[in-house]
C-alpha cells in the first residue's frame, strides 16, 4: 500500500508552487555542453489552465542562444523509496532533451555520478518515439556506457499526455509507462556498493534541456517548444 505524501496538480496560476519546488536559473551547460540558459520568467515556466507548461525559445540571453526552465525540490521535498507519478507531454523538434530525474541529495558533497541518477524518463528529439530509464552509479554510468538503462520505441509518445511511474523498493527500482511495468532494475544483481547508491534520499528534477551531448544539433525551426505536465504525485510505502 502507499499513502500519499505530497502532489501538485497544477489547479492554480503563475508561478510554480514555491513550497514545492525551486526554479532554477543558470546556463553553464551542465556538464553536457547544453545551449539553453534556465531561466524563472513566466516566458518559460508558468502554471496555467491546469498544467505546469515548460517553454523552450530561441532568444539571445545573457551568454545563450536558447531558454527554457528546470524545477527541482530539493530542500522541499526528498524521497527515500516510495512511489512518483508524473503525467507529462513531451516536446517535439530536434534539439530538445527532456527529462522526469532524480539525482541524491548529497551531489554537492559526492558529485555525479556517485551521488547517483535515476531516470524515470529521458528522451531525445532526434530520436522521436523513443524513451529511456536509466540509473546511474559511481561504477556504471554513461560516459563509460555500462549503466542499467532500457531502451523503448513507443509511437505515439510524443501525442497527448502520458504517465511516467516510479516504484522504488529497497530491492528495487521499477518503471511503468502507462501503468504498464516496463523494466526493473534489482539491487541484487549489483554488487557493488558503489553501483547501488539507491538507499538514501533523492530529489525530484523537471527539466526541457536543449542541444548538448545527447541533445544534439538545434532545429531552429521548433520554437516554441513546451513540455507540459498534469500532475506530480510521491507516495511512501506503507506495509
Amino acid at each position: 500500500m502507499y499513502r500519499l505524501l505530497w502532489q501538485d496538480n497544477f489547479d492554480y496560476e503563475g508561478t510554480p508552487n514555491p513550497t514545492l519546488w525551486n526554479v532554477e536559473v543558470a546556463g553553464h551547460g551542465f556538464g553536457n555542453n547544453e545551449a539553453q540558459y534556465y531561466t524563472n520568467r513566466a516566458q518559460n515556466v508558468t502554471v496555467h489552465h491546469g498544467e505546469l507548461i515548460i517553454t523552450g525559445l530561441k532568444e539571445d540571453y545573457k551568454n545563450r542562444q536558447y531558454t527554457s526552465a528546470k524545477l527541482t525540490t530539493l530542500g522541499k521535498n526528498h524521497l527515500r523509496y516510495g512511489r512518483v507519478e508524473v503525467m507529462a507531454s513531451l516536446p517535439k523538434g530536434a534539439g530538445t532533451w527532456p527529462a522526469l530525474w532524480f539525482l541524491g541529495t548529497d551531489m554537492d558533497q559526492l558529485g555525479w555520478p556517485a551521488c547517483g541518477e535515476i531516470d524515470l524518463m529521458e528522451h531525445v528529439g532526434h530520436n522521436p518515439e523513443t524513451i529511456h530509464f536509466s540509473l546511474h552509479s559511481k561504477t556504471n554510468y554513461h560516459h563509460i556506457g555500462n549503466q542499467p538503462t532500457a531502451v523503448f520505441k513507443i509511437p505515439g509518445i510524443l501525442e497527448g499526455f502520458h504517465e511516467y511511474r516510479m516504484d522504488w523498493t529497497e530491492e528495487e527500482i521499477a518503471f511503468y509507462l502507462d501503468q504498464k511495468l516496463m523494466v526493473s532494475f534489482k539491487k541484487k544483481d549489483y554488487i557493488q556498493r558503489a553501483a547501488w547508491p539507491f538507499d538514501k534520499e533523492y530529489y525530484l528534477i523537471l527539466n526541457l534541456a536543449l542541444g548538448g551531448t545527447w541533445g544534439g544539433p538545434i532545429d531552429d525551426t521548433i520554437f516554441p517548444t513546451v513540455m507540459r505536465f498534469k500532475y506530480v504525485k510521491v507516495y511512501e510505502r506503507v506495509d
